[in-house]
């Protein structure tokens, strides 16, 4: 299977940037992208578990290991760099951490993500920049819809409140230095980008369901289950990133209309409470125990996130391609292939994914990418 011709091939020969690229998300987007055909670069502190996802797959690029919040390293490594187009997914994740450590969380996602966009608009190649935050950027609601784009933007806990934060920055630098020509030849388009909680093979990080399934299903212990009520937009990893990469090949196209804000999440119906993700998962893997121990000396978390991808259906013409309990069952099997016999699935599970994609017609993969080419003028 030929993956270049995703995108419509828009990455081919590009230099593209991704912070954050040692990562779970950010390590499958630099494997997508190099299938692609691009020039990955990669900016990052080292990857912070054993093993990683980064580590395991070993590919050829050049990276920049600085801290986001070093702004002479960052710019460094942007203007050094030269690239097409920016994935800016680098941040302090970690809801639970961030309750331990506000400080960096908001020096990083917040301070990082200006660190950022005043590189870029010190690097004259730069096209397009995809800043990624998260569905938690949203003032809480615990309603039964989804959260739109429109809605306002907020959050209790200090990594929610810097992502909102991070959202803000975004839109005031896209208004106030890259939404004209600053003597560069060209605009800068920037978009930002929010999805759901995201599984799939490679992550090990601490205080996240399924790497702690894991955890238990190689020891034998039950896993403690803290907010088993909790409802959320479970999503494998792939899915925002092909929203992600969508978003930056119409950017790099010269769609200025592109240039905001876009939810990428799961299906309506695969928003599921964690006891019901817990459940799913054993049937895959029965050694995956849990016990349900709800506490409520825990640190606050939303009772229920749901996302509203429609814009992102009728303006993009983007959907998701698998639906959970697909994704969950690729995610067991990654996980038991590598710690049963070393087997990276990650590659295979691409190649899956999209094939279904293009059977799905689903209009990024294949040559129902290469036929919307037409709409846009090369950058």
């Amino acid at each position: 299977m030929d993956l270049r011709r995703a995108f419509s091939g828009r990455y081919a020969g590009r230099r593209v940037l991704v912070t954050g690229h040692t990562g779970f998300k950010g390590s499958w987007l630099a494997m997508w992208l190099e299938s692609l055909g691009a020039q990955v670069i990669g900016l990052a502190l080292p990857a912070d578990t054993e093993p990683s996802h980064h580590a395991i797959l070993a590919l050829a690029q050049d990276e920049y290991l600085v801290d986001l919040r070093d702004a002479r390293a960052v710019r460094q490594a942007v203007t050094g760099s030269a690239p097409d187009i920016v994935f800016h997914l680098a941040a302090q994740p970690l809801v639970r951490r961030a309750y331990r450590e506000p400080a960096l969380t908001f020096e990083t996602n917040v301070q990082g993500t200006v660190n950022l966009l005043e590189a870029v608009r010190a690097t004259p190649s730069v096209r397009a920049v995809v800043v990624v935050t998260t569905d938690k950027c949203y003032q809480p609601n615990d309603g039964p819809w989804g959260y739109r784009e429109t809605d306002p933007l907020g959050g209790h806990d200090p990594y929610s409140a810097s992502k909102a934060c991070a959202e803000l920055v975004v839109a005031s630098y896209r208004a106030s230095f890259l939404d004209a020509d600053d003597g560069r030849g060209h605009r800068v388009l920037v978009a930002s980008a929010r999805a759901g909680n995201v599984i799939g093979g490679g992550d090990w990080a601490a205080d996240r369901l399924v790497p702690d399934l894991v955890r238990g299903a190689l020891s034998g212990v039950p896993v403690p289950i803290r907010f088993p009520d909790a409802v959320r937009p479970w999503q494998h990893v792939l899915e925002p990133l092909s929203g992600y990469l969508m978003l930056g090949e119409r950017l790099l196209a010269g769609d200025a209309q592109c240039a905001q804000a876009w939810n990428f999440g799961p299906a309506p119906g695969d928003a599921w409470p964690v006891a019901r993700v817990v459940e799913a998962f054993a049937r895959d893997w029965p050694q995956a125990g849990a016990r349900l121990c709800p506490d409520k000396a825990n640190p606050h978390e939303a009772a229920a996130l749901r996302l509203d991808c429609s814009k992102a259906d009728l303006e993009l013409g983007w959907q998701p391609v698998w639906r959970l309990d697909q994704a969950l069952a690729r995610t067991a099997r990654w996980y038991r292939g590598w710690h049963g016999s070393g087997e990276v699935a990650s590659m295979d599970d691409l190649a899956c994914y999209v094939a279904q994609a293009e059977r799905l017609g689903r209009s990024w993969a294949g040559t129902a990418a290469s036929r919307a080419e037409s709409v846009f003028e090369a950058a």
